[in-house]
């Protein structure tokens, strides 16, 4: 989930940075035009006092060498074009020589604005990738309430350009070091968020597989996560309460039936003495109580196997796999059945007793539904984190509906009725290995017959 979400709250807070970073840049370059835009001003209102006099009466021409040569010095220093024209566009005075208004554009724009008696206008925006990007600024000289010259300046703007981009590096920076700020806010926001609902998903895990004894700690995380923490503690105790009434009341109708069931299998025995030897009726009473029987000791053993915790240790699983096939062989050889044992030395953790149990089950089993002159092979295999020990037969196998139910309680194949058992063995192995954090898997076994895998951990579960 952090994989979704972390990526969704970065680019959520990138595009924050970026609505603020682009107004900020914008009224950076605007401040840092509108400063140079000022000193032009002044410039040009410094200029025209010393023009307003030059025209008139002024027979030696000083005056208007005192502005000759301020505009001279003033070109020289800080490299800007300015000059002073009369109404008809002649020039007063002007640095560099040669230098005149433009006819058109901007420069012409202002001009006109000035003659008019008004300052000319801001000029428009420069921006640093304007490499030919000029400042023009121009004033009116008024003598008498008259405009009788304007005074025009044209700024380069390199400089200009290199502040507003030596701004805007700054805000990159700081934008660059806030989002870093922010991306580790949101690893640890979605850190705290997320931790509740990673326990939660480990006990809901831990429950589904059978350890019903997994709570969620309340303690961190958001409020609304805090709560559903205790509602989903409340339903975890809920639901074991209720599975628990359902083993003890498995476990005691069980145990309660034996007796009159051994009472009632008695009387059938009697009975048989005083019938004729071989009445059928007499023997099919007979196998349905003792079916019975093995179906209330079937009951007993998987409520025992649910509600018993297993008990692990580091055990050879070859070695352990090959006890159960030795013992399992004169069975084998009855039936003319090829059992195969395994030849690898694995260990795992695994309860011995509840390992025995299941793989008898599933070795049993495996008997059971394979023909005379087929294989049975037992084969012990390690996979990463767990053991694997697969059983092989030779069998009919199962379509692919019935294996998607194979192991319920109680199942078998309408094809396989006539065939001894209850049903329960097979669940009574998943409940055996899960105890102990192992599992029980079916898939086919070509060409044909059933593949069983009992996994059990390598590791501390």
């Amino acid at each position: 989930m952090r994989t979704r979400l972390l990526p969704l709250l970065i680019v959520l807070m990138a595009g924050v940075l970026l609505a603020l970073g682009f107004p900020l840049a914008v009224s950076v370059a605007a401040a840092q035009q509108q400063r140079v835009v000022v000193d032009r001003i002044d410039d040009t209102v410094r200029f025209a006092a010393l023009a307003q006099f030059v025209q008139g009466d002024d027979s030696r021409g000083e005056r208007r060498s005192t502005l000759q040569e301020q505009l001279n010095r003033y070109n020289a220093t800080y490299g800007i074009s300015a000059g002073v024209f009369d109404r008809d566009g002649d020039t007063m005075a002007r640095s560099p020589e040669g230098w005149s208004v433009p006819a058109a554009g901007e420069g012409a724009k202002a001009f006109q604005e000035a003659l008019s008696g008004r300052r000319s206008q801001d000029p428009p925006q420069v921006w640093p990738w304007q490499l030919d990007g000029r400042l023009v600024v121009a004033s009116p000289v008024v003598r008498d309430g008259d405009v009788v010259a304007v005074v025009f300046t044209d700024s380069p703007t390199e400089q200009l350009r290199s502040r507003i981009l030596n701004g805007w590096l700054l805000i990159v920076a700081g934008e660059a070091a806030a989002m870093l700020v922010a991306v580790g806010a949101a690893f640890r926001l979605t850190g705290w968020v997320l931790r509740p609902v990673r326990v939660l998903d480990a006990a809901t895990h831990d429950i589904a597989t059978g350890q019903l004894n997994s709570r969620v700690a309340a303690a961190s995380g958001p409020p609304e996560l805090r709560r559903l923490a205790r509602s989903f503690n409340e339903m975890a105790d809920n639901v074991e309460e209720v599975l628990e009434q359902q083993r003890a009341f498995v476990a005691d109708a069980s145990h309660q039936l034996r007796n009159p069931l051994a009472a009632l299998l008695l009387r059938i025995e009697l009975l048989a003495l005083e019938l004729p030897e071989g009445n059928q009726e007499i023997a099919s009473v007979r196998t349905e109580g003792m079916r019975l029987a093995q179906v209330l000791d079937d009951l007993l053993d998987l409520a025992l196997a649910e509600h018993t915790s297993a008990s692990l240790e580091l055990v050879d699983i070859g070695e352990l796999t090959a006890e159960r096939v030795a013992a399992w062989r004169p069975v084998a050889d009855e039936k003319g059945v090829l059992l195969v044992g395994p030849k690898a030395a694995v260990t795992a953790w695994a309860d011995p007793i509840a390992l025995s149990s299941a793989l008898d089950a599933v070795i049993d089993n495996a008997l059971k539904f394979t023909p005379g002159g087929e294989e049975v092979t037992v084969s012990v295999t390690s996979d990463g984190p767990l053991c694997s020990i697969v059983v092989a037969d030779g069998g009919p196998g199962l379509t692919d509906e019935e294996l998607s139910r194979v192991g319920d309680r109680f199942w078998r194949s309408g094809r396989h009725q006539n065939v001894k058992g209850s049903g329960l063995g097979l669940s009574i192995s998943r409940a055996l290995l899960s105890a102990g954090g192992g599992g029980i898997s079916y898939a086919h076994h070509e060409p044909r017959g059933l593949r069983v895998t009992v996994t059990v951990p390598r590791t501390t579960p």
